[in-house]
């Protein structure tokens, strides 16, 4: 089944642990009603206007001169989110065969790739099974990708009915949206223009509604049950990447959407995991959420992010309200300084700026929230190399277009097999970006 996905720009992030195991015990200090934008009763996320401020945005980093956002620069309140985060079915899916107990066995095969589920500890937001893809090619070169689909963090759109703003959940390999056969872009292995058609390939699949960072079970009340175990779940796929290519000497870890949130702390995680392979990370479409202590703090709180923050130096007494998404970049890449990272967005990404809007952000420009997010990043000394494309479509790499698109004279698959291949490539952005 293809689920509707969305991606909630919530700033909150918080990663590490090696192996799949969740503490389903209740943290103290987590809230337990919605955030302002569902009228909590009782606890209120804080309403910014403005993305964080203490940093100074280095001359290289500058945003330049755009055209206006379009007018609808405010998040609708009675219609659905965007649904644009679904990978589309650029070609027919091969028939997919399902088969097998949920064990070391492949329980599906698309093509090449073989589906597997995650165990008894993994699980899906719903508590149904969970599960990834695997896709044998070159042992020495691997992309880990997370997959996009949104977040979940009140009543409403965590109700698993899949209408309006609710997220509906489950990972189907038997459903194009879930089958990364299906997909284009990078996942294209016909292409020869394809910068990582040779790789090997491990696909975390998504249906936590934690943007893949999670580790709780939360009571959101009336019998609603939700597994926030996406932590536990993309673990889960990254020690198989590990134990199937802990050889590699190239790592790529990419995500688009939700997966994209995360991704900067997976390419740590990964670098610590894959010795002293390069790694290069790419986050599609989640440059727009700047960092907010009280959301931090309540989001964190529903998810249990405290309990997976990697156990690294930089991260010694990290508090929840210190934990954004902004800084996810700047504490792996302090960690780990071989750790390359780049990041595509479009300018007024409706997607992006919907969901900036309904967490409490000024979305009315969010292309300039994304330069001050990048600027905060460089200041504390990690390079983000950036592509800004204009307009207001969202996400790029599961798409063909990554063979079409050009932003001032500079073809994405240009900038981007420049970058996997290790050259420090420029930043590009739109001056016309309506």
């Amino acid at each position: 089944m293809i689920r509707m996905r969305f991606l909630v720009a919530l700033a909150v992030v918080a990663l590490v642990a090696a192996a799949c195991g969740s503490d389903d015990g209740e943290e103290a200090a987590a809230p337990t009603t919605a955030p302002a934008t569902t009228a909590a009763p009782t606890t209120e996320a804080p309403t910014t206007t403005a993305a964080p401020t203490t940093t100074a945005a280095p001359t290289t980093t500058a945003a330049p001169t755009t055209t206006a956002a379009p007018t609808t620069t405010a998040a609708p309140t009675t219609t659905a989110a965007p649904t644009t985060t679904v990978p589309p079915t650029t070609t027919a899916a091969p028939e997919i065969t399902v088969e097998g107990p949920p064990a070391a066995e492949p329980v599906a095969t698309a093509g090449e790739w073989l589906a597997f589920n995650g165990g008894e500890e993994c699980a899906c937001a719903d508590g149904s099974d969970y599960h990834y893809w695997v896709r044998e090619g070159d042992p020495d070169k691997v992309v880990f990708y997370l997959q996009g689909g949104g977040a979940c963090f009140t009543r409403d759109n965590c109700a698993f009915t899949g209408e309006g703003n609710s997220y509906d959940v489950t990972t189907d390999v038997a459903s194009p949206g879930d089958n990364p056969d299906a997909w284009g872009g990078i996942f294209d292995f016909e292409n020869p223009l394809n910068p990582v058609r040779d790789h090997s390939f491990v696909v975390a699949l998504y249906c936590t509604g934690d943007v893949h960072i999670g580790d709780r079970v939360h009571d959101y009340g009336d019998g609603l049950i939700v597994n926030h175990n996406g932590f536990v779940n993309a673990n889960t796929a990254l020690d198989a990447a590990v134990e199937r290519f802990g050889g590699a000497t190239e790592v790529v870890v990419a995500g688009s959407s939700a997966g994209s949130a995360s991704a900067a702390l997976y390419g740590g995680l990964a670098a610590d995991l894959f010795g002293d392979a390069s790694v290069a990370v790419v986050a599609d479409a989640s440059g727009a959420y700047p960092s907010d202590p009280g959301i931090n703090t309540y989001i964190g709180g529903l998810w249990g992010t405290m309990r997976v923050i990697p156990d690294w130096p930089v991260n010694e007494g990290v508090t929840p309200a210190e934990w954004g998404l902004p800084e996810l970049f700047i504490r792996a890449g302090l960690h780990a300084p071989r750790v390359r990272f780049a990041r595509y967005d479009n300018a007024f990404d409706s997607t992006q700026e919907f969901f900036a809007a309904l967490a409490g952000f000024d979305a009315s420009s969010i292309d300039q929230l994304m330069y001050q997010n990048e600027a905060q990043i460089e200041a504390a000394g990690v390079n983000q190399a950036s592509y800004m494309a204009p307009g207001r479509d969202h996400t790029i790499l599961f798409r063909d277009l990554v063979y079409t698109q050009e932003v001032e004279g500079v073809a994405f698959l240009d900038w981007l097999t420049a970058f996997l291949g290790g050259t420090d490539v420029d930043d590009v952005a739109c001056v016309d970006c309506s």
